[in-house]
């Protein structure tokens, strides 16, 4: 017949089931805040929505919104990334990509200066006329307003001529220099709702209507045809939706929030939280103070010498005169007959009867301030150990 073997206890009377016991204890709650913060972060990435309501861009699936343009260009083989900053756009503007910018009236000088300087082929929707200027260093301009009517393509382009016909109600683009392509071009000799500058490597393609592009209008006319075409000229292409606040001063490189994915921001909140949280709980009040014996009998005298050399040490001659004076009223005060809750004004008064002294001289040598170096430490150790001997005389 065997028996279990009794646990090892160890020198403290604990034995290693009840110290894992107690360790389960303290942890188990920062393990569940814990748990409960990955599961909030991973629903809060997953659940993340991802489409938008921003006019024109890739992600809104609503009528003023281009993701069905995006979707298409997707299943061919184009990689649409949107973009909301200059930073991240001018970065991405690299030889052999396209960059299409919506909203153009969001930018400022810097940032239509370095979009005139990248090297990836633009495609302005509605753009500015300074906008325009710059970017195709006044190769074309903007016309005068036109009714919306539908319009031939009536050029060598392969985008137009894919298309066929296009309904645009721009004010159409000017073709200023000879070696700009105008297409579907208005009564107004050299001006079109869709123009071409191939300057060397580098292509610059402008709508005058950004509303073709949108999820409305992609299916009218040859609408889907010139937008497809006009966008997929390279694999990857940059949607650039400008927004408020974005400035010329951040086209360096990315911003830092960038860098970070979409649910840090929500996850950080949760653990600035918790953090609280914990704090809180970790700071309640602890109880009444409670009595524990020493493992050893430490003499007062002893206790006394080391409390006075921390003090010599550290140069707290204040603390030391705070001590020595407590010390001596809380003595004389007993000496007279004064209870342990006895103000000062009654401790200065009885020790004044006592001692014949002044009431200002008692109350310099108990209460007065603290000395300023060693010598006037000693000095009031001489003069409360005078006081002390004078009222047990009595």
């Amino acid at each position: 017949m065997t028996s279990s073997a009794a646990p090892v206890v160890v020198g403290d009377g604990t034995t290693g089931a009840s110290r894992a016991r107690s360790r389960w204890r303290r942890a188990r709650w920062p393990l569940a805040v814990l748990g409960l913060i990955v599961v909030v972060g991973s629903l809060a990435a997953v659940l993340q929505p991802r489409t938008s309501e921003v006019p024109l861009a890739p992600d809104n699936p609503a009528g003023g919104g281009a993701r069905a343009a995006a979707e298409i260009l997707g299943d061919q083989g184009v990689e649409v990334t949107m973009v909301r900053t200059s930073a991240e756009a001018l970065r991405r503007a690299a030889a052999g990509t396209t960059l299409v910018v919506t909203s153009t009236f969001l930018l400022d000088d810097g940032q239509v200066e370095a979009l005139s300087e990248s090297e990836a082929d633009v495609v302005l929707l509605d753009p500015d006329w300074w906008v325009l200027d710059a970017v195709t260093d006044g190769a074309m301009d903007l016309g005068w307003l036109g009714t919306e009517t539908v319009r031939a393509a009536e050029c060598d382009d392969p985008a137009a001529q894919a298309a066929g016909q296009v309904r645009s109600g721009g004010s159409g683009v000017v073709a200023v220099d000879p070696a700009v392509v105008v297409c579907f071009p208005t009564d107004e000799p050299g001006t079109g709702a869709y123009a071409v500058l191939d300057d060397g490597d580098r292509r610059v393609t402008v709508l005058d209507d950004a509303s073709i592009t949108t999820n409305d209008r992609l299916t009218e006319d040859g609408n889907a045809a010139l937008v497809l075409h006009t966008l997929g000229r390279h694999e990857q292409l940059t949607w650039w939706v400008p927004t408020y606040g974005d400035t010329s001063e951040a086209t360096t490189g990315p911003a830092a929030g960038e860098l970070l994915p979409a649910w840090a921001g929500p996850v950080a909140a949760q653990l600035a939280l918790v953090v609280v949280v914990l704090m809180l709980w970790r700071s309640r009040a602890l109880g009444r103070v409670v009595t524990e014996p020493l493992p050893v009998t430490v003499r007062a005298a002893e206790a006394t010498l080391g409390r006075a050399r921390l003090y010599r040490r550290s140069r707290s001659r204040g603390h030391a005169a705070a001590a020595l004076r407590a010390g001596t009223a809380r003595r004389l005060a007993a000496r007279v007959g004064l209870p342990r809750t006895a103000g000062a004004p009654a401790v200065i008064d009885a020790l004044t009867r006592a001692t014949g002294r002044s009431r200002e001289q008692v109350a310099g040598l108990l209460y007065g301030p603290p000395p300023t170096d060693d010598a006037g430490l000693l000095q009031l150790a001489r003069q409360l150990d005078e006081l002390e001997s004078e009222v047990h005389r009595t």
